[in-house]
């Protein structure tokens, strides 16, 4: 029987500690990162582009082939000789009422294959490729940038989880220890050494911190609600979080954050280069061959073949070219503009957080000599309210203010790790 009890004990910490791993950090990122319709769509495109460039590729260097077939029928009526008749294919009619037979010689029947090759495509095709390449690429820091955004967004979230969580643990040993100093101020009482109302103050504040225990603890539930919600997880079942202790990033040089500016000015300078694509010759040539006739008693011999060459070129067009290329240059200027004030703006704000992170730091350390002060002072309360050397209200009071100090210790434990989170978003 004790071993069963010893081997059931032993797998219920096996699995309490893999359902813990299963929800750690590092799991609720990784599930929001899958399940970002942002990233999802980003990757989507990037293979779209990919298939565009496939697409161009077929249009301007492969062969284009295809089936042309036409019929028309232009009846007239004709009036020569004194007589009315309906001629589908007139013969010199000299008076007639009906469409211009010289212009349709009364129908068409056409049928033809016809091939086409568009010729130096190469050079227009790698422009296209180029842009798509640079299209890609912007998706992929797209990627990037959504990725990081949900490393901070899901780490603040889980921050703010762990705060409620250690503010209800918090007042939960602070029940524990209300419920300890009841048992001993009832049994004074009952020793007639403190007086009914002491007991009484105690049980007031010892229903007051289990309410504000069921509030934290719904406040908890609310935030990791939301964390499965930011991550993307159907999951309702309430999950204690492991502890984090973030620490600084190293400093880097530059910031990825650039790259967006830097592929801006790419597809710019991409999307010039295809505009100037329309002042290239277009150049093809083309075959065809079938049926063509306007008669059908002549229709089997109007089988044949023709041949040529197709030559598109925009000699003048109002300047736009020219236009277009200062354009350019101005949203380049733009492009740069934006880079530099972002990476001086960043320098700042990392600066910023520093400093507020040392603040925070010397904040601690005070908090921290003052709870030490508190701890000595409260047990020699506690020795004295054993002999009724000092009111169960002065104790009391003395305790609130030291849980009073302890809980801002907690949120300056709790902004330091937000700060820290802020740093090494834009430290990257």
């Amino acid at each position: 029987m004790l071993k069963k009890v010893i081997f059931t004990t032993i797998l219920f910490f096996i699995f309490s500690n893999l359902l813990m791993a299963q929800n750690d950090l590092q799991f609720y990122i990784r599930s929001a990162k899958e399940n970002s319709p942002l990233i999802k769509d980003n990757k989507n495109q990037k293979e779209a582009t990919r298939m565009e460039v496939e697409r161009l590729k077929a249009m301007y260097v492969s062969p284009q082939a295809g089936v042309t077939a036409n019929y028309l029928l232009a009846p007239v009526l004709s009036q020569d000789n004194g007589k009315t008749a309906l001629q589908l294919n007139p013969v010199n009619p000299q008076k007639y009422i009906g469409y211009d037979v010289s212009a349709n010689n009364g129908g068409l029947y056409q049928g033809l294959i016809g091939i086409s090759q568009p010729l130096f495509g190469r050079q227009k095709l790698d422009v296209l490729a180029d842009q798509a390449t640079i299209s890609r690429q912007i998706y992929d820091n797209t990627i990037r940038l959504t990725e990081h955004d949900i490393e901070k967004i899901v780490t603040d979230q889980y921050i703010l989880c762990l705060q409620n969580s250690r503010q209800a643990d918090f007042v939960g040993g602070y029940i524990q220890l209300l419920e300890e100093q009841q048992q001993v101020v009832t049994k004074l009482v009952n020793a007639s050494i403190l007086k009914l109302s002491d007991l009484s103050l105690l049980n007031i504040e010892l229903q007051t911190q289990v309410i504000a225990r069921k509030a934290l603890d719904a406040a908890y539930r609310s935030s990791l609600l939301d964390l499965n919600v930011l991550s993307g997880i159907s999951d309702t079942t309430l999950h204690t979080l492991p502890d984090i202790a973030l620490t600084i990033s190293p400093e880097v040089n530059g910031s990825s954050f650039v790259s967006k500016f830097d592929l801006d000015k790419s597809a710019l300078n991409a999307q010039q280069r295809v505009f100037e694509l329309k002042y290239k010759p277009l150049v093809s040539v083309f075959a065809n061959s079938g049926l063509s006739a306007v008669n059908t008693s002549t229709l089997y011999r109007r089988f044949g073949v023709n041949a040529g060459v197709s030559l598109a070129w925009t000699l003048y067009d109002g300047k736009q070219k020219k236009i277009s290329r200062e354009r350019t240059n101005i949203l380049l200027k733009s492009s740069d503009a934006y880079k530099e004030t972002f990476l001086r703006q960043n320098e700042v704000r990392k600066n910023r957080y520093a400093v507020e992170l040392q603040n925070t730091a010397e904040r601690i350390s005070l908090v921290d000599e003052q709870l030490m002060e508190y701890d000595k002072l409260l047990a020699n309360y506690k020795q004295q309210l054993l002999t009724g050397q000092i009111s169960v209200i002065d104790y009391v009071n003395t305790l609130k203010n030291a849980m009073a100090l302890q809980r801002e210790l907690l949120l300056l434990q709790t902004n330091s790790q937000l700060i820290i989170n802020n740093h090494n978003y834009w430290n990257w």
